[in-house]
């Protein structure tokens, strides 16, 4: 089973954090071979197996899934109590130990934050509607509200997603406020992995503890499951978690 981690995650022993790669699981064509996504056309067998697959990998007790609606809702895991919930929401803030945050993305940003003095860990799917209406500044907000994280405590990945070459809006100018445009090039190309930046940025977090994969799915759809690519395809997973 392969994964990506984050350089600037690495030092931290007591966390870990990993983007999946779409291989190493049973699902079989189009959703070849780790998807972890329900409701994209899959067996849900297959998916409950390679969700199964991810946990045993990882090292936790526990991977806790959203619904994820392309929203800014955020969800606190404060208790066992709450490991039974299946929220709706696009981000998960907790600092409970054992319990693994989890993203599913096509083409998406998924989005991991460590508080690194209060040791607090978040989670973001961030599309282009979040990104929109700030996904990123929300969740922050709230860790700093539950959680008293300050915000240059704060270390970041951006996993592999829709990157500036791809990401072509042709109704931007119904889709995309005008205020984004700026990260616009001549082809209608839109650099959401600045927008992410910048806002990470905006809220406190230090230029230098922000690390972008800079990988594109859709360029990389043979590792990445690529919804811009493939349309009908499965998801692949992000995760951040505590020991």
């Amino acid at each position: 089973m392969q994964s990506l981690e984050f350089s600037i995650m690495k030092p931290y022993t007591n966390l870990t954090c990993k983007v999946f790669t779409r291989f190493g699981g049973v699902s079989k064509k189009p959703f070849d071979s780790l998807n972890v996504g329900f409701g994209v056309g899959d067996k849900e067998s297959d998916v409950k197996k390679n969700r199964e697959l991810v946990l045993k990998s990882i090292g936790l007790k526990d991977i806790f899934y959203m619904k994820q609606v392309h929203k800014k809702d955020v969800f606190s895991i404060n208790s066992k109590d709450d490991l039974r919930k299946r929220p709706v929401c696009d981000a998960l803030i907790t600092n409970l130990k054992n319990v693994g945050l989890a993203v599913q993305t096509a083409d998406c940003q998924a989005i991991l934050l460590y508080d690194t003095k209060k040791e607090v860990i978040a989670a973001i799917h961030s599309g282009f509607k979040s990104s929109i209406i700030n996904i990123i500044g929300a969740t922050i907000l709230k860790m700093e509200k539950e959680f008293n994280t300050d915000p240059s405590d704060i270390i970041a990945g951006v996993s592999p997603s829709l990157g500036f070459c791809c990401a072509e809006f042709i109704n931007y100018k119904k889709e995309i406020p005008e205020f984004f445009w700026k990260y616009k090039d001549s082809k209608n190309h839109f650099d959401f992995w600045s927008i992410s930046k910048e806002q990470l940025i905006n809220v406190g977090v230090k230029k230098e503890n922000i690390e972008i994969s800079n990988i594109c799915t859709k360029c990389n759809s043979d590792t990445f499951f690529s919804y811009r690519k493939e349309n009908i395809t499965g998801r692949f997973v992000s995760i951040i978690g505590l020991f």
